[in-house]
């Protein structure tokens, strides 16, 4: 075991943006399966350890007052999933700054999650590649193990069916959302059976790795498909994407995951930056960052 720092470990939590989501199909126990290209922000939550014997967790930052109860918390179910698989490991105190929207289409509590394990593995020697980090973020949440390292790939199944890492160009975007938390369970259950899925992606078609051109062109002729149910249960989505497709040199605006956050691609970080100042002007109450994918 490592002797206890003078100093915290620190872990960055980024969001996770669903750049296409498209909906396989209803399991018989009542989860979907899906098809989607994430990225992850350069943005995200924070999360410090100081390791010690037992197991606490604090809350702050400017989202904290909408994270929930604290023992429900992503980061101690992950932690004692942990736990629950390797005997003696040392945990200690966790505090989460929290800096993403809750219940917003960003994973931020499978972020933390997947922080927190990463955390745990410095804490004790372990390689981030230990089957029982894996074991450990699959039993916490099903978009746990693509956040563990944080990298762009294709998920497939309840999310749990991860392709290799992949190499994407950078893209320069902002995220935005209205103020309004879904839960995923709803705006799933506003996806019907009966629903057609979207057309296959077709992933193999962008190349290895791919100009941010044909990317963004390859993008556009995606969707996602829980943009319906979920503007169904907050109409002001639609206004954002509205918005966001009429802002100078959004090149694509989808909402991300089961919402409300969406987002907007640009050609350049300037024009992004550009983009949310003009939006923060207009919409002082929306949660907006300029970020990089």
């Amino acid at each position: 075991m490592s002797p206890r720092p003078s100093a915290p470990l620190v872990e960055s939590a980024p969001a996770k943006v669903n750049l296409t989501l498209r909906v396989v199909g209803r399991r018989s126990d009542g989860y979907h399966e899906i098809e989607s290209l994430v990225a992850f922000a350069e943005f995200g939550d924070r999360l410090r350890l100081w390791p010690s014997s037992g197991l606490t967790l604090a809350v702050n930052g400017p989202t904290a007052v909408k994270a929930g109860d604290i023992d429900g918390n992503l980061v101690l179910k992950a932690a004692r999933e942990m736990s629950a698989r390797q005997n003696g490991l040392t945990l200690g105190a966790f505090r989460l700054d929290k800096r993403l929207p809750v219940a917003a289409g960003l994973g931020g509590g499978s972020a933390d999650a997947a922080a927190a394990l990463r955390l745990i593995a410095r804490a004790n020697g372990l390689t981030r590649d230990d089957p029982q980090l894996y074991a450990a973020a699959r039993a916490t949440g099903a978009d746990v193990p693509v956040c563990l390292d944080s990298r762009p790939r294709i998920m497939r199944g309840i999310g749990d069916i991860l392709s290799e890492p992949l190499t994407l160009p950078t893209l320069p975007a902002v995220l935005v959302n209205p103020g309004v938390a879904l839960a995923t369970k709803e705006v799933f259950a506003g996806w019907a059976t009966a629903s057609s899925p979207s057309p296959k992606a077709g992933f193999a078609a962008l190349g290895a790795p791919p100009t941010r051109a044909a990317l963004l062109e390859f993008l556009l002729a995606q969707a996602n498909d829980l943009e319906r149910p979920a503007i169904a249960l907050a109409p002001v989505i639609a206004d954002v994407l509205a918005v966001l497709r009429n802002c100078v040199g959004c090149k694509v605006a989808r909402m991300s995951g089961s919402g409300a956050t969406c987002f907007a691609l640009f050609a350049s970080a300037a024009a992004a930056h550009r983009a949310a100042r003009a939006l923060r002007s207009k919409f002082p109450n929306w949660w907006i960052r300029p970020t990089t994918l």
